[in-house]
């Protein structure tokens, strides 16, 4: 298609100034219209991004405290309880063996330059003596009664003080094992009294023959 350019007019008369401002306004118009369309449409848009809203799921963690109570065991070493001692019954006793039986002179006598013929001798003396002693001051029973050399049994519970456990001793009573000595307690004591201008530290008086 060809545009014949010679019929277009070279003039432009008021009817086409009035024509084309006409054409201008209302395409002006138009555009201002679909504007309007517009920006309402965005606003709608905007309006419905306002309104969606996501929900956000939250996770909350509870930290659980576990309080544990500890106990503590305290052990306590407690000390036995010790009472003093009063030397004048030993010295007493010292006193009566040396008196019978020679107890403290043969216990210091140097024996090596004597027999074993005189030491036997001697030794029955001071026997003889030690047993009057403990015949006539104290009452002797033994502490197990069974015959040594025999097996016995310790129950739960013993004395340790009347009972010593020697060898192998693991885990605890019973025990059962071999019975090496039957052991000794006084039952009874009944040493001579004494004045209390008694000097108990002199075992045997110095003699001197006039």
């Amino acid at each position: 298609m060809t545009v014949d350019f010679s019929l277009i007019p070279t003039v432009l008369d008021a009817g086409h100034v009035g024509l084309a401002a006409l054409s201008v306004i209302l395409l002006l118009l138009l555009i201002g219209k679909k504007g309007k369309e517009v920006v309402k449409e965005v606003e709608k848009e905007v309006e419905v991004e306002k309104i969606v809203e996501v929900p956000v799921e939250k996770i909350v963690e509870v930290e659980k405290v576990v309080e544990v109570e500890k106990v503590v065991e305290k052990i306590v070493e407690v000390a036995p309880q010790v009472q003093a001692t009063n030397p004048d019954s030993a010295l007493q006793l010292l006193a009566l063996l040396q008196q019978e039986a020679r107890f403290v002179d043969f216990t210091n006598e140097n024996l090596s330059g004597f027999q074993d013929a005189e030491i036997g001798a001697a030794a029955r003396v001071i026997h003889e003596g030690s047993q009057k002693v403990l015949r006539e001051y104290f009452t002797l029973s033994p502490i197990r009664t069974e015959d040594e050399e025999t097996r016995v049994t310790v129950t739960e519970g013993f004395d340790n003080q009347a009972i010593r456990l020697t060898g192998n001793v693991v885990g605890s009573a019973p025990f059962t094992g071999t019975l090496l000595h039957k052991g000794w307690q006084i039952t009874h004591v009944n040493l001579p009294k004494i004045s209390e201008s008694h000097n108990t530290s002199i075992i045997a008086p110095a003699e001197v023959e006039l």
